[in-house]
């Protein structure tokens, strides 16, 4: 009943919501089109579902260990949110990128009758009742990865017992810490395992891999002076961020990278330093040369994008919550962040480490950078931990490979 009170109040806003427009053109016709995708390829599958953006830069790793470990099967990847699905639909990485059916009785079987996976993956949460118990009624693997959980969720509740048989259901799950698999245990499930967050293999790979052509941020970074990367910024972010860039705006460079490239928040980039900023997709070597601040109006860059910072801002926190860390600190750049951080652990451990700097206030965000800023021998540590935290942590995607069994 929920879920669909959820889409029908998507229907509803689409017409003034490009992306709860996205979201309902995206599911008309959806099950033809799988269909139809899947028809001419007999071969076994293997499916991975993610709920957005950040959940396939969870998953990216441990595809990638199944297309090496398992050569023969497809990939069919899942997307629930438009926000993963238009960003990825062409990534090479899957045979097949679809978004996910809503998850009722009828949809769950034809979905699973079309794939016929033989081993269901479903990246960090999204529990989806009707197709776990479809999975489980046809014998079929169903596992959770890079899951995390927190003692005030629905699962834990005396009144959770519907939501504690959903996770019963699951063949294993693999948490990133301890506390979530105790709390597992806590509820009489057993079949758990402590592997840690995939997201520190996709980050400590991306750092050290050949870098991506980027001859417009070579062009604007070419005077060697300090830069800061702003990624995933949101309006909340502004009134504290814009006090810092104007400060600096003489001695350093900025590159900003909104969360949603929306017009409205692009404008409100541009105000806060008035014809020192330049688009993305407007520039020229020449341009980009002779601005400050090197807007980024498209997206897919950002994690290619941390390795021109000395430092880092990482917008959210300042809203609903904080975006990834990880993939700023696995450059050793040091992290600034908004007070919302609590419940992401990375950025909690970065903070007990002295690698990362939550702010409440344009002010306190200011004296946080600038202790680091005109102190070089500190920046240097900070980038030290910071690199050491990163490589320690990884190795998540192969302690889950190893206990995964496909079938034939």
């Amino acid at each position: 009943m929920g879920l669909a009170l959820y889409a029908l109040l998507l229907r509803l806003v689409a017409p003034f919501n490009p992306k709860a427009a996205a979201w309902v053109a995206g599911r008309r016709g959806l099950l033809p089109h799988i269909a139809q995708a899947l028809a001419a390829e007999a071969a076994p599958r293997l499916w991975v579902h993610c709920a957005s953006l950040g959940e396939f830069e969870q998953g990216r790793p441990l595809i990638g260990g199944l297309r090496e470990q398992y050569p023969g099967h497809k990939i069919v990847l899942t997307f629930f949110s438009p926000s993963g699905y238009e960003v990825r639909k062409n990534w090479p990485g899957a045979d097949y990128v679809f978004y996910l059916p809503l998850d009722t009785p009828d949809n769950a079987r034809t979905f699973v009758q079309l794939v016929q996976p033989k081993l269901a993956v479903f990246v960090k949460y999204e529990f989806w009742y009707y197709y776990l118990r479809e999975l489980r009624q046809r014998g079929i693997s169903a596992v959770v990865v890079a899951a995390i959980f927190r003692p005030g969720q629905v699962f834990f509740k005396p009144w959770g017992s519907f939501f504690r048989q959903i996770l019963a259901q699951l063949q294993h799950i693999f948490t990133q810490n301890e506390e979530s698999a105790e709390l597992l245990r806590g509820i009489g499930l057993t079949r758990v395992r402590v592997a840690g967050d995939t997201r520190f293999d996709t980050v400590a790979a991306t750092a050290l891999a050949p870098p991506r052509a980027l001859p417009l941020v070579d062009a604007f970074v070419a005077d060697g002076a300090p830069v800061l990367v702003a990624g995933s910024t949101w309006p909340e972010d502004l009134p504290a961020l814009a006090p810092l860039l104007r400060k600096h705006a003489r001695a350093m460079r900025f590159i900003v990278a909104p969360h949603e490239v929306s017009e409205a928040h692009l404008l409100e980039v541009e105000a806060a330093m008035p014809g020192l900023t330049v688009r993305y997709s407007r520039a020229t070597p020449a341009t980009v040369a002779e601005a400050r601040l090197l807007l980024i109006d498209n997206v897919g860059l950002l994690s290619q994008l941390y390795r021109f910072g000395r430092f880092a801002y990482i917008g959210g926190a300042f809203g609903a919550g904080l975006h990834n860390t990880l993939e700023a600190a696995a450059f050793g750049l040091p992290v600034f962040f908004g007070p919302r951080y609590a419940k992401f652990q990375e950025a909690v451990a970065l903070v007990a480490l002295g690698c990362a700097f939550p702010a409440h206030s344009a002010q306190e965000l200011e004296a946080a950078f600038d202790r680091l800023y005109y102190n070089e021998d500190a920046r240097l540590k900070v980038q030290d931990v910071s690199l050491d935290y990163v490589h320690t942590h990884a190795g998540a995607t192969g302690r889950i490979l190893r206990e995964l069994r496909v079938k034939s």
